[in-house]
């Protein structure tokens, strides 16, 4: 007989949105045996659940922790996650190339992999050192971008029939190891600059191998419904499975076009087009400060962006095409991290307080800033309306993500408080769905989308990653100014049957 043991008197709560009931949980060997009222030899050890709830173990769907994961940090542990999913937004760990330092320069502002010398040549032996080092489970997208740095470096533009070819081989050769899928970060050079041709090439492969493809789209401004009808068109022609990432109106401007994107996205799923999309549950995001520039300042890397921000001409047309590109208020623009100690104190002001004390534009103090840390630079950036941000996190199509990733500075609270923040401030405060509708959207639902077989669900034969929780405490009390604030009410959460948290 193997490691057993009985989950009692909790309310299972399943993953697949049916009724909640009072129902016993039988673990044997990491995996769920039984459920319901057992029958178990007394020596059986036993977890008393009573007046909590007991559900899969949370999902991230959308996570940048492809480092992080090997350090078993326990910032998502203590959330309730069990599983992520990394490689997002056109970054990932892996093709990495034989000099890595242009990978680097690409993701180090994502991946937080400053000073440390990352990067796997295949999925194989990326999957394989997080199956050997990370407790949460890895499940891995091949990033886009890595892979055009892997093959092309950091030029923009349309490649050479050889290079894509290459590219085809490699994205093959991955999904055939192991990774979930494939991803975009289309508005991050060089993968901004790839034609609509490279694109349906590469999801063709994923269709194919009937993997995910997830997008950060060309624009989630003025120009997010092209950006939308680029992306349905992609999964149109190519039949893959389409993953809009982090949906959002971004831009006071911008906000009344959510209920068109919306109606978008409904239309092409009504139309036979397996499309959904995520969200995680703030309204301000968080990125690195060159998404403020024009894509054409980043052709070939920092080191040219260092060039041109020195060049009194060059500069000065970034700055123009920067202001004239500009979907946020400056006040609305917060620096989170920097490269050095030399400007630590700029962490925590906005770009127009940031201008103030340097008697400057706030665009020269956001250009003077990037020269002075080697374009290494992250901020925070309030995106969308309360409004808007409820109807995405309601709507069906929605699964529920962090989006988080780690910095030298102060990092966005949904790195600490993502889940707990659902659960207690939009399914339980404001009611915008029910309790099991809430814990599908970060169980169930994705697992089906990102193919996680064997979670997501408690059922028998499932794997045991359970989260149990207080429904009525559940929160994140993780801030803006004070985002590292651990969240309340998660109780205990296993992966495979072992106790991971609390530690």
């Amino acid at each position: 007989m193997g490691a057993r043991l009985l989950l009692t008197g909790g309310t299972l709560i399943d993953g697949t949105g049916a009724p909640a009931r009072l129902a016993d949980v039988l673990i044997e060997d990491g995996w769920i045996r039984g459920i319901g009222s057992l029958p178990c030899p007394a020596d059986t050890p036993r977890l008393d659940c009573a007046g909590l709830a007991v559900a899969p173990g949370f999902i991230d769907a959308h996570s940048h922790s492809d480092l992080q994961a090997l350090e078993n940090r326990t910032e998502k542990l203590a959330q309730g996650v069990t599983a992520e999913v990394t490689g997002n937004c056109g970054f990932s760990a892996f093709p990495a190339p034989p000099d890595r330092k242009p990978l680097h320069e690409f993701a180090d502002g994502i991946l937080h992999g400053a000073g440390r010398d990352w990067g796997w040549p295949s999925a194989r032996d990326y999957l394989e050192e997080t199956r050997r080092r990370a407790r949460l489970r890895v499940h891995a997208l091949v990033g886009h971008g890595t892979l055009r740095i892997a093959h092309a470096g950091p030029v923009q533009g349309p490649l050479p029939e050889h290079v894509l070819r290459a590219m085809e081989r490699t994205l093959e050769a991955c999904l055939d190891e192991g990774a979930a899928g494939f991803s975009t970060g289309l508005m991050y050079a060089p993968g901004s600059s790839a034609p609509f041709e490279e694109l349906e090439r590469l999801c063709r492969i994923v269709a194919r191998k009937g993997k995910i493809y997830a997008t950060h789209m060309r624009s989630y401004f003025g120009a997010i419904p092209e950006a939308i009808d680029e992306q349905l068109e992609l999964a149109r022609r190519t039949g893959c499975r389409l993953q809009i990432s982090h949906l959002q109106i971004a831009g006071r401007r911008n906000w009344h076009l959510q209920e068109r994107v919306i109606h978008q996205i409904e239309r092409a799923a009504a139309g036979g087009i397996d499309v959904a999309f995520d969200c995680y549950p703030y309204t301000a995001g968080s990125t690195v400060l060159t998404q403020l520039l024009p894509q054409w300042a980043l052709d070939g890397g920092a080191p040219a962006l260092l060039r041109r921000l020195a060049d009194p001409e060059d500069r000065a047309r970034i700055a123009e095409a920067a202001e004239a590109g500009l979907a946020w208020s400056w006040e609305d623009i917060f620096i989170s991290a920097v490269g050095s100690p030399r400007n630590a104190d700029a962490v925590g002001q906005s770009l127009a307080q940031l201008a103030v004390s340097r008697a400057a534009r706030p665009i020269d103090a956001a250009l003077d800033l990037l020269l002075e840390e080697n374009a290494s630079v992250n901020m925070l950036c309030f995106n969308q309306s309360e409004e808007n941000l409820r109807a995405t996190l309601a709507h069906p199509l929605a699964a529920i993500i962090s989006d988080g990733f780690y910095v030298s500075g102060r990092p966005h609270p949904r790195l600490f408080g993502a889940f707990p923040r659902f659960l207690g401030a939009y399914v339980r405060e404001h009611g915008l769905m029910t309790l099991e509708e809430g814990v599908r959207k970060m169980t169930g639902l994705p697992a089906e989308r990102f193919g996680i077989a064997d979670s997501g669900v408690i059922a028998p034969g499932r794997r045991a990653d359970l989260t149990v929780f207080d429904p009525a405490r559940t929160g994140s009390a993780a801030s803006y100014e004070q985002p590292d604030l651990p969240p309340q009410g998660i109780r205990h959460v296993f992966i495979a049957g072992r106790a991971v948290f609390p530690a």
